[in-house]
């Protein structure tokens, strides 16, 4: 458990919030930057499994079923270690001496199961060469933001946030971590048609978790009795999860993630735009979203 190895390491520690540069145009963390070139020349394996998602569609969900699914239903042996230790965040850098996503990753033996927020023009070319699979989450624009919103708010990895207003024109133009949900939402919907990508949408997971549990079964070439079924379904509930301190990452010291502004784990439902957009903030959204979106193909339900 990095961060609980090291906590002797932080006695007194003020977090800075991080510096962002960016590759090929997308903002990324400046320490991420430093050392993309590593990132960049990252080697996977034929067996690697990537998690990837724009941030805040699902991917810590998706990380516990794939975990479950390859552990066949072993609720135990996915308490091995948190979500950030057992599936290595591959572009995370953290404070020294925590080792960063790239750095637990590669002392790691294959098969691993990864994660990402890269849009796939920035994913290491391993991962094509190997022709590894990739679940990729996608979750409707609108509920992104409100969570990304909230999730920047309690965890100092990130920006701070500023308040909602300049949040919401900031990611409508693309100017939040890891870039422009239409443009990684889009890329990764191409990149199934040409590689191993299974494309879930949260809402389909809201829906019937169960039935989308099934299609990453197969996915990954597994074959689980409907018992162990129900347990990665069991395990993997909303409420399960976020009473897992194996993957409601609480392990994570407050000075990085205050639960107390938001959880981690904070509403898991479809729909709480609502809660947060104005009736012109909507307007403005659906004429961007629009213009962004009509001819590719690709639909997200806002509601369930």
């Amino acid at each position: 458990m990095a961060f609980e190895r090291n906590a002797q390491h932080f006695g007194g520690y003020v977090m800075q919030r991080p510096h962002i540069g960016n590759i090929s145009g997308v903002p990324l963390d400046q320490k991420t930057c430093d050392t993309w070139d590593n990132i960049w020349k990252f080697q996977a394996h034929p067996e690697d499994i990537l998690v990837a998602a724009y941030p805040k569609a699902g991917t810590t969900w998706m990380q516990e079923i794939v975990d479950m699914i390859c552990q066949e239903g072993d609720a135990e042996r996915c308490r091995r270690a948190p979500t950030y230790d057992r599936h290595p965040f591959l572009e995370a850098v953290a404070p020294k001496p925590v080792p960063s996503g790239l750095q637990l990753a590669e002392n790691m033996a294959p098969p691993r199961i990864l994660k990402t927020h890269l849009p796939v023009q920035l994913l290491p070319p391993s991962f094509w060469e190997q022709d590894c699979k990739v679940i990729y989450v996608a979750r409707n624009a609108k509920d992104s933001m409100v969570s990304y919103y909230h999730f920047q708010r309690m965890n100092k990895g990130l920006p701070d946030p500023g308040d909602w207003c300049n949040y919401f024109s900031s990611f409508l133009s693309g100017g939040v971590t890891w870039g422009s949900w239409f443009e990684h939402v889009l890329g990764w919907w191409n990149a199934k048609d040409h590689h191993q990508v299974l494309y879930i949408f949260y809402e389909d997971m809201m829906e019937d978790t169960r039935r989308e549990i099934e299609k990453v079964m197969r996915f990954l070439g597994k074959e689980l009795s409907e018992e162990v079924l129900e347990d990665v379904y069991q395990h993997t509930t909303f409420q399960a999860m976020r009473e897992n301190p194996m993957a409601n990452y609480s392990s994570i010291p407050s000075f990085v993630m205050d639960h107390s502004i938001s959880p981690f784990m904070r509403k898991g439902i479809v729909g709480d735009w609502r809660n947060q957009f104005t009736v012109e903030q909507n307007e403005m959204f659906e004429k961007e979203y629009k213009r962004r979106m009509e001819g590719t193909g690709l639909t997200f339900r806002t509601h369930l």
